[in-house]
């Protein structure tokens, strides 16, 4: 009897940095095809104020970014890793709307993006973007962690010319852009891909049963759609 074969995963938030890459490294540790993305124009990690984010453009490679920061400023004001968003920072998001004051280059560590560059670099080289993968192949199974890049992935996959007719599952959970929510957010989505990994039928026979059991579960409320290479 021919062996299954195995289900391709990708994990994907904005930048490419804290979601995504959590679940990248899990899904990875647990032994699954996994890649990960970014949906944004550019990897936006916190800088000196809500309108001066660090900006790299993807495919700078995570210890050239590490490497950056490090080199910034000791008095470089951090409004905190948890707001990898793409295209703005929200005022009042982390609490202090317009700035909390200087805060030393420990507060990196402290806060968490260093360590975060580090995880990082034991994934893979460097932020990848959605729009720029078709050379990577197939997925069976996309998985995004905030509703605007779950818009982002379902555009793109519709304005791709389908040529092989082979459907992909997209699905999105909200993921709070936060270390502690990126971890559960990564255990939630391992859960879920490993059920679909593990499935007899084709996941198309058992997705709605699927979501249906997940989100009375967990208490999570997931959106999902499918489209086609």
């Amino acid at each position: 009897m021919e062996a299954r074969r195995k289900m391709r995963f990708a994990m994907v938030c904005s930048s490419n940095m804290n979601r995504s890459m959590e679940a990248h490294s899990l899904l990875g540790r647990a032994g699954l095809d996994v890649a990960s993305y970014g949906t944004g124009t550019h990897v936006k990690l916190p800088g000196p104020s809500l309108h001066e984010p660090n900006v790299y453009d993807f495919g700078t490679p995570y210890n050239v970014i590490y490497d950056d920061l490090r080199r910034k400023d000791p008095d470089l004001s951090v409004l905190l890793l948890f707001s990898l968003l793409d295209s703005v920072f929200f005022p009042g998001a982390l609490g202090g709307g317009t700035g909390e004051g200087r805060i030393s280059f420990l507060e990196y560590k402290r806060n968490g993006l260093l360590p975060m560059l580090k995880r990082n670099t034991s994934v893979k080289l460097a932020p990848q973007r959605w729009q720029d993968n078709a050379g990577d192949g197939l997925f069976d199974v996309i998985f995004s962690f905030e509703e605007r890049v779950f818009d982002l992935i379902v555009d793109d996959m519709h304005n791709r010319e389908q040529r092989m007719l082979k459907n992909a599952l997209i699905i999105n959970m909200d993921v709070k852009d936060n270390h502690e929510e990126a971890g559960v957010g990564a255990k939630l989505a391992l859960d879920l891909c490993q059920k679909l990994e593990g499935a007899d039928e084709d996941w198309e026979e058992i997705i709605d049963d699927l979501i249906i059991t997940f989100e009375k579960q967990h208490k999570r409320k997931l959106t999902y759609n499918m489209a086609f290479y």
